[in-house]
């Protein structure tokens, strides 16, 4: 009984295609999110500074499972509180693209795409000829 070698995504062959497409993929991936910048400023609710005013429900919340560790009270107390807690964040997140040169941008998005694409590639199964 002859087996046959099957390689990336258990297609025949393509697994040069895959290590570098992958490869490529990461660096591209790497470097464009080097030029990215990640800023936040003030959370604010409906107006003006109100970022500590969430944090009551959640530390009450921690509280009562210090006290009673089964506490549906202080579990859903602790879950919406950290939730609203980390959707204040996000959604006052600022992102900007530090400047860099077109052949910078090309070069990064070439190797990105180039590298998801032959990964794709890698994993069909062509017919044999």
């Amino acid at each position: 009984m002859e087996t046959k070698w099957k390689g990336a995504g258990g297609t025949p062959g393509g697994i040069g295609h895959f290590i570098v497409g992958s490869v490529m993929a990461i660096t591209g991936g790497y470097l464009l999110l080097n030029q990215v910048v990640v800023h936040s400023g003030f959370w604010s609710f409906f107006s003006g500074r109100s970022f500590g005013i969430v944090l009551i429900p959640f530390l009450i919340g921690v509280g009562i499972l210090f006290y009673n560790g089964r506490s549906i009270p202080g579990w859903f107390l602790t879950a919406a509180g950290f939730l609203v807690i980390v959707t204040g964040i996000i959604a006052n997140m600022q992102i900007f693209f530090m400047p860099t040169s077109l052949f910078n941008t090309l070069i990064m998005l070439v190797l990105l795409v180039g590298g998801v694409v032959l990964v794709v590639r890698s994993l069909h199964a062509f017919p044999e000829v």
